[in-house]
């Protein structure tokens, strides 16, 4: 009969824990010399619990830490233990003698915090059991070996300035490593080290809050809070890391623009053209991005005329130009208000507002060399056509603004008047016509006029030359300050040419026309138009007439709209050959008038009886049945012998011409041989 095996166990330091574990309530089955009946009994339960070594015990080794033993082991060396499962022949060994475990080296409960193992007895001889298996466990008792550690940090937040107290600004964690169920190993407080009294932190959280209120960005922007977490519940000895949290200032909209300067002046010259930019001018704000958007205005409606102003395209800047052209003559000083207004407010701090300043502006006007200015923008003048060379057209003037005293000396750009119609005074700016004009070849004439600023010094002529005499375009030579120095200005004059009746009136077209020599008496044959070239309303009137008296053949009606009907009168014509020629007078109704005489041809015709033209007069009379077959017949043939005669003729004579060439060729080649004889030379 087998004894049950019991297991003491034996601690360093001297703990342990017992507890009971159950074993099976059947008879082991075996025999010791051979087969046998199963008995069942009722076995004593083992004295079974889990073991406990502490992690990183530094003492001697190898460190005992339980025994097994069985009552079948009396002593004599028969029986043997064995040792199992997780860790076994390395970390644990047993001693198979005396069943005693032992720990081979440090353990560290963070790498492993328990192990699994199987103990049991056998006969040494024959590897019998002599207990069934039993698993029990090993714990590695936790020690506080591990500081608290941020996986996340360091840590950066950002923040609204001007936060209440307590505003959330992040949540920090740290990890601790040992056992949380054992003791206070990895029990953290929070605590911080540095940013106090700016920020506090939650000892059990770790959340970050505002600790202090109204904080400024504009004073300080950025903060570095450290903060540390302590094991065991924050008392001493226990272990702690750390970690830092940036935080970082958002702006707000808490701060108005401010100008800093109450005054702002600034000149322009008085040729600046609009858009001009005359000056910048910046309201300062601490504030950052949209929350320091300016928009600038001009309060007094002095300045707004004159100038304007707008903001840059960085939303900081008020950009002051030229809105209409300036005037130091008339105006050399303008002085306005101009307001910065942030362009977002947040109501929440309008209390700290009003979010607008304003600063005065004084901009003054530059004098420049101008040039001359003319008393019209454009002149429009007027000439009678016809008048002789010399006539006064008109007068053009100008002035020096800036020294009214200084000379003007006026010309015409030659390609205004490439016709060379007009001339100026230099002096006084007349202009006169060169030659008649004609206002039936051009009515209007577009002459630019140059008027050009010059000094005392340059308009005295030099002594011992001879002064050029006035004329088109002509600018005496100038000494001191040079053609450079001159100042120039243009006008547009306009010449308009006044119509005189000096066109007498004429027939619109040449008249040709027809009558049939079976017209009705007083039948219409041609409406007769009248043409004057003098302007409309001058001598629009034009009157006609034709022969007058008993014997003229045919009727002119005046119509007195510058035409006239030409009929055929109550007493047919007389036929004739030749076509009838009607005189026609005309004349106009100007001061004075004038009168000219033209001729219509009318022929008389035979017509159809739809009125088409058959044939006319002379045409009619001299073949008015046409040509015969046989005359035609004649004519062909006389033709045709007289080109069979040319062809004949024609023939012959080559024929003549290549007699003579072959001829001309023979006698050379007679020469030739002639010529070729040996001669008796001299003897």
């Amino acid at each position: 009969m087998w004894g049950l095996m019991r297991l003491l166990l034996a601690w360093l330091g001297g703990w342990g824990c017992v507890g009971r574990l159950a074993a099976p309530a059947r008879a082991w089955a075996g025999s010791r010399g051979g087969p046998g009946p199963v008995l069942l009994r009722n076995r004593r339960s083992w004295v079974w619990n889990q073991f406990f070594v502490i992690e990183e015990y530094a003492g001697p080794e190898p460190v005992l830490i339980g025994k097994l033993h069985s009552d079948v082991d009396r002593g004599e060396g028969r029986t043997k233990y064995l040792l199992t499962g997780e860790g076994a022949g390395t970390v644990f060994v047993i001693d198979e003698a005396t069943g005693n475990i032992h720990v081979t080296k440090s353990l560290d409960r963070e790498e492993k915090a328990q192990y699994v193992l199987l103990a049991q007895a056998v006969d040494r001889a024959s590897n019998r059991p002599l207990e069934p298996p039993s698993e029990f466990i090993i714990k590695v008792q936790d020690i506080n070996d591990n500081p608290p550690i941020f996986p996340l940090g360091p840590y950066h937040a950002t923040v609204p300035e001007m936060s209440n107290v307590g505003t959330s600004v992040i949540q920090v964690t740290a990890h601790d490593a040992d056992d949380p169920s054992y003791g206070n190993s990895a029990k953290l407080v929070y605590t911080v080290l540095d940013g106090l009294p700016f920020f506090s932190v939650d000892p059990q959280t770790g959340v970050v809050r505002t600790a202090i209120p109204n904080m400024d960005r504009e004073t300080q922007e950025e903060f570095l809070v450290v903060i540390q977490a302590k094991d065991m519940g924050g008392h001493m000895g226990g272990l702690s890391g750390s970690t830092t949290v940036t935080v970082t200032l958002s702006d707000v909209n808490d701060n108005p623009p401010k100008f800093p300067q109450s005054l702002y002046q600034f000149s322009v010259v008085e040729t600046a053209g609009p858009g001009t930019l005359v000056g910048r001018l910046r309201a300062q704000d601490p504030d950052l991005g949209d929350n320091a958007l300016m928009a600038y205005s001009i309060l007094d409606g002095e300045g707004s005329e004159a100038f304007s102003i707008s903001t840059d395209s960085q939303g900081r800047d008020g950009l002051l130009t030229v809105r209409k052209p300036l005037d130091f003559e008339t105006r050399r000083s303008y002085s306005f208000r101009v307001e910065a207004t942030n362009t977002l407010i947040d109501p929440a701090y309008l209390r700290r507002g009003p979010f607008k300043d304003v600063a005065s502006v004084r901009v003054a006007v530059q004098d420049a060399p101008e040039p001359p200015a003319f008393t019209q923008a454009a002149y429009h003048l007027a000439v009678p056509e016809n008048k002789a060379p010399g006539t006064l057209v008109g007068q053009v003037s100008a002035a020096d603004l800036d020294s009214p005293a200084s000379p003007i000396r006026y010309s015409i750009l030659p390609h205004s008047d490439p016709e060379r119609c007009f001339s100026i005074e230099p002096e006084d700016g007349n202009i006169r016509t060169v030659v008649p004009l004609d206002r039936e070849t051009r009515v209007w004439h577009n002459l630019t006029v140059l008027a050009t600023e010059l000094g005392e010094e340059s308009w005295a002529p030099r002594r011992g030359r001879r002064q050029q005499p006035p004329g088109r375009g002509a600018i005496p030579e100038r000494g001191g300050r040079g053609d450079s120095s001159a100042q120039a200005s243009r006008v547009q004059v306009a010449i308009q040419t006044l119509d005189e009746n000096d066109n007498a009136p004429q027939l619109a077209e040449p008249y040709d026309t027809f009558v049939c020599d079976s017209a009705a008496p007083g039948q219409l044959i041609q409406v007769i138009r009248a043409l004057d070239r003098d302007e409309v309303g001058n001598s629009s009137r034009v009157s006609l007439q034709g022969p007058l008296g008993p014997d003229a053949n045919f009727t002119v009606r005046d119509n007195r709209d510058g035409s006239a009907s030409l009929l055929l009168p109550s007493r047919p014509a007389p036929p004739r050959q030749a076509p009838y020629l009607v005189p026609i007078e005309l004349w106009d109704w100007g001061q004075p008038a004038l009168s000219s005489t033209a001729t219509v041809t009318v022929s008389v015709c035979r017509c159809r009886p739809d009125g088409s033209v058959a044939s006319c007069r002379p045409e009619a009379q001299l073949s008015p049945a046409g040509l015969s077959t046989g005359a035609l017949l004649a004519i062909v043939t006389c033709v045709g012998t007289l080109l069979a005669l040319v062809v004949l003729f024609v023939a012959l004579r080559r024929q003549k011409q290549e007699a003579l060439m072959v001829l001309e060729e023979e006698d050379v080649r007679e020469n030739i041989i002639t010529y070729d004889d040996e001669g008796g030379g001299e003897e």
